[in-house]
Order: structure tokens, then sequence, then C-alpha cells
């Protein structure tokens, strides 16, 4: 008999393979989407290298294959309620060997898409990660939000970063147009949020690390990093992806922290941000990361639905036991399933 950790080996090494070799999933072709009549024609080339377009809308996501339904589902939903949909460029980024598969699910998709797909160096972060209360986490795709300064042409200054468990309802143009004033990053606040608990004792008790928060404009607060404005040259400037590298190395070291890439941006941003409407973050939607339970809308407007938390809809829908807010991401569902192949 082959000794156990051996056989482990083989396991995980199958389910790897057996992963990389299933076929990617099948969409429908989306409409059109055009721009009114009010929208400047403009157009957008990755070789301006210094020229900011205010008219052009960037919008960066991650893609893989886990959620590849999730993403194609959040470029519908932003295409379909945006004024100037031919204005907006989608910056995707990937670690993914399948990135020729992955660029044509987009191109089979949304034809007219004006989109370009990035590489992202799984070894930027592979000796900085440290795991967390939920797998999907730990993923080193998860932390590419903190490098996008270094992955995106010198010529974007300005960015959106969406997470791809969301879907938007209303024009994005309105959340591109958010004043950060003299902020790196913008993003919805949640100050009745207990701060303390993103953080562990070890943290608390050392007076260095408690003492991180000092000096901020105002007094920190909770935000999600999965919808986030981001001025990328103002963060080029700082150098903000080495003080969130910083943090992930005194992770591994002291443990002081248990979510993630999260906690990082709460220590280098919290208490500067630019505070956002709720109504463009709606998150929470998946439940918590140890069992993703039903979980209903915070009071008040709704411009973005955001499926953070273990449950995404499209597993929830597929196992046919989806929550009631589940029905509001299925009309940008465009996964073709398999007794539907034969459709037009």
């Amino acid at each position: 008999m082959l000794p156990s950790k051996p056989l482990n080996l083989f396991l995980i090494l199958t389910v790897t393979i057996n992963l990389c070799s299933a076929e990617l999933p099948s969409f429908r072709e989306a409409p059109a989407f055009r721009n009114g009549r009010e929208c400047p024609k403009t157009a957008w080339s990755s070789l301006d290298k210094k020229i900011h377009n205010p008219s052009i809308i960037h919008i960066a996501m991650t893609l893989d294959t886990a959620y590849l339904r999730g993403s194609i589902a959040g470029v519908f939903s932003v295409l379909h309620h945006a004024s100037c949909p031919e204005n907006i460029v989608f910056h995707f980024i990937t670690t993914h060997r399948r990135g020729a598969e992955l660029t044509r699910a987009i191109t089979s998709t949304f034809p007219y898409l004006n989109f370009h797909l990035y590489h992202f160096d799984i070894n930027l972060v592979k000796g900085k990660i440290s795991s967390s209360i939920r797998r999907a986490l730990d993923q080193p795709l998860n932390y590419a939000r903190m490098y996008l300064a270094d992955l995106l042409p010198a010529g974007v200054r300005r960015i959106i970063y969406f997470d791809s468990d969301l879907i938007v309802v209303d024009d994005v143009m309105k959340l591109w147009s958010i004043n950060l004033g003299s902020h790196v990053l913008g993003a919805p606040e949640y100050c009745h949020a207990n701060f303390t608990n993103y953080f562990t004792s070890k943290f608390w008790s050392n007076p260095v690390f408690a003492a991180s928060f000092r000096g901020r404009s105002r007094n920190p607060c909770y935000f999600n990093t999965g919808v986030m404005v981001i001025d990328l040259w103002k963060w080029r400037e700082g150098k903000y992806t080495e003080k969130l590298e910083n943090w992930m190395r005194i992770q591994k070291r002291y443990r002081i922290y248990e979510l993630g890439s999260l906690p990082p941006f709460l220590l280098v941003f919290a208490g500067d941000v630019e505070g956002m409407e709720h109504r463009w973050n709606q998150h929470g939607l998946g439940g918590d990361n140890l069992e993703g339970l039903c979980r209903a809308l915070h009071p008040g407007p709704v411009s973005l639905l955001h499926w953070s938390g273990k449950g995404k809809p499209w597993l929830r829908i597929d196992s046919k036991k989806p929550c009631p807010l589940d029905s509001l991401w299925a009309p940008y569902d465009l996964f073709r399933h398999p007794s539907l192949f034969s459709d037009s």
C-alpha cells in the first residue's frame, strides 16, 4: 500500500488537472448596447500613456473559471443600465493559464465590448498570503486589486474596481463621477460596524500596531473592498501597494487578522476614505463567510447588489435553494444551461 502522503498528493494533482481541463461554461450572446445621443464620441487606446479622458469609464474585474458566471452577469448589468455603454472599458485581471479561453468567452458573449486582459503573476503574493476563515479568500487573484496601479496602463488615471459577485442596477457614470477630493480611494463606509472585530487580540495588544490608526483625517470605519473608486496616479505616488504588502508580511509573522485581503486595506486606508452613498454597495447578500445564509437588503435606495459572503446566487439557483434576493440577480445570468443548448 502506498503511504498516505503520496496518495493525498496524487489526489490533489488529479483534482487540479480536472479543474484545469474542465470545459468553460457557455453563455448566450448579449445584445449590443449603444450610446445615447448625449454621450461624447470618444475612444481610448492603451498606448495613451499620459492622456486622461474623463469621458471613458474604466472598470477592473478579476476573471477566473470559478467566478466566470458571476463576472459575465456583472458586466451585463453594467452595460444594461449605462447611459454611455460604448464609453466603458473593462480591464480583466486573470492568473489562469486559460487566458485565451477566457478571452473567447468574453468576446463571444459581448462581441462589441471594449476590454483588455492582464496576467497577474501569483508569485507577487505567493509567500505573503495567510490562511483565512474561508478558502476562497486565500486565492491569489483575491489580492490582485492591490496591484491595479502596476497592471494597468499609465494613462488610466481612475479605476472602478468591482468584485465578480455583484450586479449594477443604476448608471455607472454616477459612480464614476464621484469626487474623491484629496483621497486616493472612495467607497461606502459603515461606521456602525465594530471595527475591533476585524483584527485579533494580538493586534490590539501591541501598542505599535494599535497606534497605526492614529493621525487619520477621521475615525476609521469599515468599508468593503468589492466596490472601490481609485485614483491610480495618487496610488502610485503614495506607493500604496508597498504599504499593503508590508502589512501582509506583518500578518505572516504575528497573525493580526483573519479575513484575507480586506484587513490590509483597512489598515492603510480606513479613516482616509472618501465616503460614498451606501446605495453603491448593498453588500453581504451572500450571508456570512461560514454558512452563507439568506439576508435582506439594507434600508435605503439600491444602485448595486453585492453577494459578498459564502453564498453565491448562481450556486444557490442551480442547487434549487435560492434566497429571495437571488431572483434579482437571475435576469442578468447569461449562462446557457445544458438543457437549452439546442435553443437559438
